[in-house]
């Protein structure tokens, strides 16, 4: 057997392109990542993203609207709607009768934003908030609608997010990954909506920038501990070996899946030492407790979450993705909202002034929201004490805390009803630009060619919003 010929038969026209390929690819990545970390000046290093998987109901929360109450129970005016597409759970209804808020508003903050009593923790951030009230999607289920949010199409298979942010600013940490993701169950009874791995996924970018799963409980990454019997040291001769293997493999076929199982390992290697400490948070003071609730102390819970999303972005992690399920509210919306605001709204107050204090909110940008939101008209038997929303794509609040965003400020009008936006519509495009604005990166010139195409996490759409920036 001749192994020089063997090996010149594996250079085939596709590897030797495919070389040319991750030059190119390695070059312009270089190129994007020298100097502070860009396109332009960020005012922001990492991103928290508190996601309210489910659609939370703004007219519950921030869009307050106490005209309502002389409308309740008379169907949605024609004029409103304007034969707008609705959902097949309430198509059916004979009518859709308008439904007022049962909680109450108060103003808060210097710039006097309208917040309900189901968050009264909020209120304490209201100076610290970029509070957008016409944010708008394009989806009405929940599957397209989250994909959308998170990765910027309707359909499966692009890359998340944090994905791309991970793929244009690499780490800042040594012994984590870029992108780390947080799961807290529902505290509302109503089941919720299924979350999928996808969602955190690489797309079709190289599988080292998808996200990694921390999980509740006494083993937060699955499979991460050596066997009985394998010692440290035996761990490391290990991935020695077989890390020369996979270089060898490396080097005959160039497929950069091979460069990510090396970095993988080693990564999963530091992991062993870092996870451990990260999650131990036996050395917090009893403040830390006080400020983010006792709910923190319990692994999984949303309060503990966002204490493990500060320690991670103090430990240099670019991107925290938090999912919190259980808010899609169809029916009981007042019993089940009130579970969930009690549950989340004191940890995410917490977060903001906690990240303030220690110097990391001027350049971590925390964001909150839901992938739509809810209706004017009740879904279901309305009475004076109970009533559901269907999901309403057509406007929903987020808001933005720190990172260069404006604080104390409120952008954004809905009309009499929450159902049409009025003034400063912003799409889910323009939050995602916007945010890799802040990040220093022009949405315009992160891309990756898949296919013969040139794709980027705005599509062809997005604007970065001028006005939610300092």
């Amino acid at each position: 057997m001749n192994v020089s010929r063997e090996m010149d038969l594996l250079e085939t026209r596709r590897q030797l392109l495919g070389k040319g390929a991750k030059a190119i690819g390695l070059a312009a990545l270089s190129s994007l990542m020298n100097g502070a970390t860009t396109h332009h000046t960020p005012t922001a290093k990492r991103v928290i993203w508190l996601h309210q998987s489910g659609g939370p109901s703004q007219l519950d929360l921030f869009d307050y609207k106490p005209q309502l109450v002389k409308h309740a129970g008379v169907d949605l005016p024609g004029s409103v709607r304007m034969g707008q597409r609705i959902t097949g759970m309430t198509s059916g209804q004979k009518t859709l009768p308008v439904a007022p808020s049962i909680f109450k508003f108060e103003r808060a903050g210097r710039a006097g934003v309208w917040m309900s009593d189901a968050i009264p923790h909020h209120k304490k951030i209201a100076d610290e908030m970029a509070l957008c009230l016409a944010v708008h999607t394009d989806a009405i289920n929940h599957d397209p609608a989250i994909t959308f949010i998170q990765s910027g199409s309707q359909q499966p298979g692009r890359p998340s997010m944090g994905a791309w942010v991970s793929y244009g600013l690499g780490s800042e940490s040594q012994d984590l990954p870029a992108y780390v993701v947080l799961l807290s169950q529902q505290a509302s009874i109503n089941a919720d909506q299924p979350l999928f791995s996808r969602l955190w996924g690489a797309g079709f970018l190289p599988s080292r920038y998808q996200g990694v799963r921390l999980r509740g409980g006494k083993e937060p990454v699955l499979y991460l501990a050596d066997p009985p019997g394998v010692s440290r040291t035996d761990r490391r001769e290990m991935l020695d070996a077989v890390g020369a293997l996979n270089r060898m493999r490396e080097a005959a076929y160039h497929d950069p899946e091979i460069d990510t199982r090396i970095q993988q390992y080693e990564m999963a290697y530091k992991m062993q030492a870092s996870v451990p400490e990260l999650t131990d948070f036996s050395k917090e003071p009893a403040s830390t407790f006080q400020l983010y609730g006792e709910d923190a102390k319990k692994p999984g819970t949303y309060a503990a979450n966002c204490l493990l999303a500060r320690r991670l972005v103090e430990r240099g992690v670019r991107f925290v993705q938090l999912y919190h399920k259980g808010w899609d509210q169809h029916r009981n919306l007042p019993r089940d909202m009130k579970l969930q605001c009690e549950a989340s709204d004191q940890a995410a107050s917490a977060l903001v002034r906690d990240l303030k204090q220690r110097g990391l909110l001027n350049d971590t940008i925390v964001v909150w929201g839901g992938e739509f939101g809810r209706t004017v008209y009740c879904q279901g038997p309305l009475t004076d004490t109970d009533y559901g929303r269907d999901h309403h794509p057509r406007n929903f609040a987020m808001w933005m805390a720190g990172g260069g965003f404006r604080a104390g400020f409120s952008m954004g009008e809905t009309d009499d009803y929450s159902y049409n936006i009025v003034s400063d519509p912003v799409h889910i495009h323009d939050i995602q630009a916007t945010l890799l604005h802040a990040l220093g990166i022009d949405h315009t010139r992160l891309t990756y060619k898949f296919q013969g195409r040139w794709f980027r996490l705005t599509d062809v759409h997005g604007n970065v919003v001028k006005k939610l920036l300092a």
